[in-house]
């Protein structure tokens, strides 16, 4: 299981560099679960490391927005991409819908190495995920927009999200899981086993939008590599 970290300055992806993470995920946890930078802001991290020659995958948000907005969402999409990152990351609503199919098949088809994040607080549908899981993104993952009432672990029982790792890895896609993941959530993420997961309320002294701690982030490390890291 690789391991994604959301950081939202320079300073936090130094801190998330040293310690080997697998991704950076720039974004601002302040402005919603997929808040998003400044382009210029998420150049400048993208330069801090590649200075630092860390060689680590970075993606980023392009901010929430609803699936009505479609060509802001393109717009966005473009921007983000054009910053130096490796992924961009949209979210798409997990229930589906005809709005939200639309979206995905444009965003497919503009050549930008992308990955469609579910939002699950109002369900899943397991044919919006397999068809999401059918078009060429580089990966598909879930997460959660309410960040105070629980974990996506909390949210959604284990059986619907070993369908949806299922899903996506029966069509090719590596899947991840993020959503106010904690370490309580550990044991049980573990038995799940995604390709990735994604944190920033576990590496956080207090709430997610507070600074990210590098206490925090060894000790999730030590949790999940304790080979690698203890």
């Amino acid at each position: 299981m690789r391991i994604l970290v959301s950081v939202r300055n320079s300073d936090e992806a130094a801190i998330a560099a040293s310690a080997g993470v697998d991704f950076i995920d720039l974004k601002e946890p302040a402005a919603g679960a997929l808040g998003g930078l400044p382009g210029e802001q998420i150049r400048a991290i993208v330069a801090s490391l590649a200075e630092r020659g860390a060689g680590i995958r970075i993606s980023a948000t392009i901010g929430d927005l609803p699936v009505e907005a479609e060509a802001e969402i393109v717009a966005r999409v473009r921007v983000v991409a054009a910053c130096g990152v490796n992924l961009v990351k949209v979210g798409l609503p997990g229930q589906g819908g005809r709005a939200a199919l639309r979206v995905a098949e444009r965003l497919a088809g503009l050549g930008v190495p992308l990955v469609p994040v579910l939002i699950a607080d109002r369900g899943l549908a397991p044919d919006f995920v397999a068809a999401i899981a059918g078009l060429p993104f580089a990966a598909v993952m879930l997460d959660t927009q309410v960040k105070t009432g629980g974990s996506l672990l909390d949210l959604l029982p284990e059986p619907v999200l070993q369908g949806f790792l299922a899903s996506a890895r029966g069509a090719g896609r590596s899947a991840g899981l993020a959503g106010a993941l904690r370490q309580a959530d550990l044991p049980a993420l573990r038995r799940l086993d995604p390709d990735f997961a994604g944190f920033r309320s576990a590496v956080c002294d207090g709430p997610r939008a507070s600074a990210l701690s590098a206490d925090c982030l060894e000790r999730l490390l030590v949790e999940l590599r304790p080979l690698e890291v203890g």
